[in-house]
């Protein structure tokens, strides 16, 4: 697998990981489709402490997820690029959105989350397994 590397549309932005990703994902819930303007969102999990990122400091919109927990959607105030989400429910991780990743070549999502809000013309990602709400701890 490639180094993850990545940044926001501007440039202004870059992150690097030396880490595998824990997860990869695809996340249909309302909130990520109306950050995204599209149908999911494609996510990177990684270990907490291992992303390290530079040039312009991020924004943070602080949102609250389906399940209750806060979820910090971090992006570029220049243009605007979502860059991160850090998800309380999943503490050890963040969540690189994947259209910012400089090589894609090697992404394939693991699981689908948030399915009961999945548009029906949304089928992505074969047969990964899919999860209505949030996956199972573990």
């Amino acid at each position: 697998m490639p180094k993850i590397e990545g940044g926001c549309l501007c440039g202004a932005v870059r992150y690097e990981c030396d880490d595998e990703p824990a997860l990869t994902a695809i996340c249909h819930c309302k909130h990520c489709q109306k950050q995204a303007g599209t149908a999911f969102s494609t996510l990177v999990g990684v270990p907490r402490g291992s992303l390290k990122l530079s040039g312009k400091a991020l924004k943070t919109y602080h949102d609250t997820g389906e399940s209750g927990q806060p979820v910090l959607r971090q992006f570029c105030d220049e243009c605007g690029s979502p860059v991160i989400s850090d998800v309380a429910v999943m503490p050890d991780l963040l969540f690189i959105k994947a259209g910012t990743l400089d090589d894609t070549s090697w992404l394939s999502p693991q699981v689908q989350i948030w399915t009961k809000h999945k548009l029906s013309w949304a089928d992505v990602a074969g047969e990964t397994a899919r999860f209505e709400g949030n996956p199972p701890p573990g």
